[in-house]
């Protein structure tokens, strides 16, 4: 090579990144978001622990109460976190506590305007026939929805669930598919409804694990209709019945659920209790008796309340991150989460808590606001408590020509 060559091969080689992102630009090529090995986690279903995701009793010395009952579970209904449980996926009968997926599809049809409470329903002989525990209302009569919402959940009427199963779907087989719909739409992954009010049969099952993400969607999304459940006796028909749920005698704090038994599901409860704006739910099913049951469930209630703490880390639209953008018409991002971010740890240690955003790396414009970029991680000792999908809170809109070619000639020498 000859000396004059070499300053020109010299400039070249100065401008050869100039050039490859002159080109990369022209032609368009596409810039991968994700970071190797830092693809974001999909979403967790509501109220469902995701994958690997840590119980809380777990980093707490204060073990869970000794229960006489096939399985169970105790949930904080703000933040979503399972407390602590025993066999919370195994399958189980739910008997009555089927009514409170009923319930949910119900009061669905009252939100949309396709049931109303003042609505007369008449009564099939089917709906007066059903066997188990009775509201006790009379063929080819017709009852209002509101008086049949009491007999459902305030005695547990089959006949009652019946008679809004077809108020609501034409018949009860058509209400059953709506209820097995809904429950795959929660998140619940191990449970399948043969009949709206929880008569025994081989292929009704679910799991306590399921029935608290029931539970808690329900006093999320409707508490309008929590006095129903909270409701201590009603009379219809001149005959008085009082609710089954024996905790709301007990304890002032207990607003619901439901009640279940049958000779081979044993005693179960489904409760709930709010105190100091805080809410958990306990699930418990296979008790001996309906004393046991009341015992137990008021025990779990005891024991979360008082040992556990639930704790605000971020607002909602609140950014958690603000992250480096390329090629944008801003240099940062903020990312945050959809929803506030409340997390349950044992109590005292709401100053442990440690998060970590791991978002795609470069992050390339142009983002649209909502999108999902990475993870926020929670953990405590080392434990992952929680995750959460980042998303973009602002959309992030490309830089001119100029903008785009610089971050990418920067990009170059990262």
């Amino acid at each position: 090579m000859s000396m004059n060559a070499f300053p020109s091969l010299l400039r070249r080689s100065r401008l050869a990144p100039l050039a490859l992102a002159c080109s990369l630009l022209m032609s368009g090529a596409a810039w991968s978001q994700a970071a190797p090995g830092s693809s974001a986690a999909p979403a967790p279903a509501a109220a469902q622990a995701p994958a690997g995701v840590d119980m809380v009793s777990s980093l707490s010395n204060i073990p869970a109460p000794t229960l006489g009952a096939k399985a169970w579970l105790t949930l904080d209904a703000t933040s979503g976190q399972i407390i602590a449980a025993q066999n919370p996926q195994e399958a189980v009968e739910p008997a009555s506590l089927t009514k409170l997926m009923s319930a949910y599809v119900i009061f669905e049809a009252l939100e949309s305007g396709r049931l109303k409470l003042d609505q007369k329903v008449h009564v099939s002989e089917k709906a007066w026939k059903t066997e188990g525990s009775r509201m006790f209302i009379n063929p080819n009569t017709d009852v209002s929805v509101d008086e049949l919402l009491q007999g459902m959940l305030v005695q547990s009427g089959n006949d009652a669930t019946v008679a809004l199963a077809e108020a609501v779907a034409g018949s009860e087989s058509a209400f059953v598919a709506l209820m097995n719909q809904q429950a795959k739409a929660l998140g619940m992954k191990h449970t399948h409804f043969t009949n709206a009010p929880g008569l025994p049969d081989p292929d009704h099952m679910t799991t306590v694990e399921d029935l608290a993400i029931l539970a808690r969607a329900l006093v999320q999304r409707f508490p309008q209709y929590r006095h129903y459940d909270s409701q201590k006796e009603f009379t219809y028909n001149n005959i008085k019945q009082s609710n089954r749920n024996r905790l709301l005698w007990a304890d002032s704090t207990v607003d619901g659920l439901k009640t279940g038994h049958t000779q081979s599901a044993g005693y179960c409860l489904v409760a709930t209790a709010l105190r100091d704006g805080r809410r958990v739910v306990s699930v418990l099913v296979g008790a001996a008796s309906d004393a046991a049951r009341t015992e137990s469930s008021l025990k779990l209630l005891n024991w979360s309340f008082k040992n556990f703490d639930t704790v605000k880390l971020l607002d909602k639209g609140k950014p958690a991150v603000s992250a480096r953008v390329w090629e944008g018409a801003t240099e940062t991002a903020e990312l945050g989460l959809s929803e506030a971010l409340w997390v349950t740890v044992p109590r005292g240690r709401a100053d442990d808590i440690k998060t970590e955003a791991r978002y795609t790396q470069p992050l390339m414009a142009p983002l649209t606001e909502g999108a999902q970029v990475g993870t926020l991680m929670v953990s405590l000792d080392g434990k992952e408590l929680d995750r959460r999908p980042l998303l973009v809170l602002h959309a992030v809109d490309e830089a001119g020509f100029f903008g785009r070619l610089l971050d990418k000639i920067r990009l170059l020498f990262e």
